[in-house]
């Protein structure tokens, strides 16, 4: 397996979510990992929400990332694709804004229109940065192979969920909200990477350097 690393340095990342929660149940280890291993400036930016929401997503960016910026619109949950012109406004707009060195987002094939949206223009506004895709389990059962992988400690593979759980109590109740759930993905991407835990993600583009 090849290791690749990110340049060394503060590190800008830009985590976009359709909606509250998209970011933490699929990169929160990630970021878990980035704020203890680097000095990290993050965005958390999502294209939804109602105010109870968008308050959860609030508590959530800052107990992953202390000090994250958090942008929100209120566009509607469900039907991003028929406001297609106001999300590539919002992310222009985002984007005259953001210069981030790290893009995480959602996967390109995810079975979600919203998800998928959001995946589609990330290109068009940021263009110069590594953009992970991320994945989030549900019901739609469209988890595929991904392309890399970023460890996650058991330690912070358990502060994930117990954060996800305290920052967004909406959504508790829900039949595929569990612990189990995210540890075990967790769990299966750790298996194909040789670890206990990792996330997983798709990447479209990357440049080589040849550099020493």
């Amino acid at each position: 397996m090849i290791a690749l690393a990110l340049p060394p340095g503060p590190l800008e990342v830009l985590c976009l979510g359709a909606h509250p929660d998209d970011i933490e149940i699929a990169c929160g280890g990630t970021l878990l990992e980035l704020a203890e291993a680097r000095s990290i400036r993050a965005t958390f930016a999502m294209l939804t929400g109602t105010p109870e929401r968008r308050n959860e997503a609030r508590s959530a960016a800052e107990a992953f990332v202390p000090g994250a910026d958090v942008r929100i619109w209120d566009l509607p949950d469900g039907r991003l694709p028929a406001h297609w012109g106001e999300v590539k406004l919002a992310l222009e707009e985002l984007a005259s804004q953001a210069r981030p060195d790290l893009v995480l987002c959602p996967r390109r094939d995810d079975s979600h229109q919203d998800h998928r949206l959001v995946s589609e223009l990330v290109p068009t506004a940021w263009r110069d940065a590594l953009v992970l895709e991320y994945e989030i389990p549900k019901w739609d059962g469209d988890l595929r192979p991904v392309t890399h992988y970023v460890p996650v400690s058991a330690e912070n593979a358990e502060r994930k969920v117990r954060l996800l759980t305290a920052a967004y109590p909406s959504q508790v109740g829900r039949d595929w909200w569990s612990d189990e759930t995210f540890l075990g993905l967790m769990r299966l991407r750790g298996i194909e990477c040789r670890r206990r835990y990792a996330e997983g993600f798709v990447v479209r583009k990357a440049l080589m350097s040849l550099g020493a």
